[in-house]
């Protein structure tokens, strides 16, 4: 009888809660004003004779190396960072092999870490959240194969710095060391112009934040000249569809669409964050495009109320060490807005904090 491998039979599954999303997009950090005009202006111009052939992937990669300042054999264009996330988990890990993740985090690292077979050594976050340098450090042993940190983390915003970063990946030598850079643009900070000088760090970007791009799937995996081509290898040549690959240039080319937006959710961030303290309910600090805060026993009726009110947010309650926690996206200062009227409503109403004052 035809059976699964055993790996595959126990991983974890992801389950996204897309099903019914009616209302403004608050619940999974997309951009939620949409892509640039310029790129949807590009797609209209596709014919029927770009859809008929298989996509071409290595002249965009060289656009989207040089907008990195990296060269173009240190660049793979990916279905989004899952795909990089895979790449790596099939390039290099065994059975045999250990994955160091830091929770709370993104699923995926777990998932594709799991389909190889390879055991996953999760290291919680510090009480308030921080990236816990010194665990993940006390961790790495001769097994270790792969380490993944996503900075801005997701659900919690938190970050690791470069000097950290780097000191994980000195200390590994053995092990690929991903960090997972999906929020870049709301923070600022990198690490990728060091893949050129530390042999064993990857940096993945994805175009679903900022850009509102997610439904085209298009992300970037950067990484070491020497080991670059071992994650070609293992990666399909077609992977990247041709109407992503069409709209990345006009994108790229489209900063002052992506600043303004940014700037809006900045600002977004700073005022839920304020009207947050003043109403008494705990938040983390967030370098990305949302805040997770502390709801409490109530976490399932706010995101309840809420969508009544048309707004989505994301209950985070089932992440290791967020039990009451949800997730909020910022998008445009209008959102912003018709969020923090709704907020102001839903927080004395279900008695949360002291109340929040207009």
């Amino acid at each position: 009888m035809l059976s699964a491998r055993k790996a595959v039979q126990q991983m974890h599954e992801y389950h996204p809660p897309l099903a019914g999303r009616k209302g403004l997009r608050l619940d999974f950090n997309e951009n939620t004003e949409g892509c640039s005009p310029r790129v949807l202006a590009r797609i209209r111009e596709i014919t029927a004779e770009d859809l008929a052939r298989y996509p071409e992937r290595e002249p965009v990669e060289a656009i989207a190396a040089a907008y990195l300042g990296l060269p173009a054999e240190q660049v793979l264009l990916t279905n989004g960072v899952d795909e990089g996330i895979h790449l790596l988990c099939e390039a290099y890990l065994e059975p045999s092999d250990e994955v160091i993740v830091v929770t709370p985090t993104f699923s995926m690292y777990e998932i594709f870490a799991e389909a190889t077979g390879a055991t996953v050594v999760r290291v919680q976050c510090d009480e308030d959240l921080r990236f816990p340098v010194e665990k993940v450090l006390a961790k790495i042993s001769g097994a270790t194969k792969l380490i993944a940190v996503a900075s801005p983390n997701n659900p919690t915003g938190g970050v690791a710095s470069r000097e950290q970063l780097l000191a994980i990946a000195k200390n590994a030598p053995g092990a690929a060391l991903l960090v997972d850079e999906a929020y870049y643009d709301f923070y600022g900070k990198t690490v990728i112009a060091d893949v050129g000088t530390q042999p064993n760090l990857f940096v993945a970007r994805t175009f679903s934040k900022a850009y509102g791009l997610a439904g085209l799937r298009i992300g970037i995996l950067a990484g070491p000249r020497e080991q670059m081509p071992m994650v070609r290898r293992v990666s399909s040549p077609y992977s990247v569809n041709a109407v992503a690959l069409l709209a990345l240039p006009v994108a790229l080319a489209d900063s002052k669409f992506v600043a303004a937006y940014v700037l809006q959710v900045k600002a977004g961030r700073a005022q839920l964050e304020n009207d947050l303290s003043r109403a008494g309910i705990a938040w983390w600090p967030s370098e990305a495009n949302f805040v997770l805060m502390q709801i409490g026993k109530r976490h399932c009726d706010f995101v309840a109320a809420m969508r009544q009110r048309g707004i989505l947010v994301r209950d985070r309650s089932s992440d290791p060490g967020c039990d009451g926690c949800v997730r909020i996206t910022l998008g445009t200062s209008e959102q912003t807005e018709r969020l923090l009227v709704a907020l102001r409503d839903v927080v004395p109403e279900l008695k949360l904090g002291a109340g929040v004052s207009a």
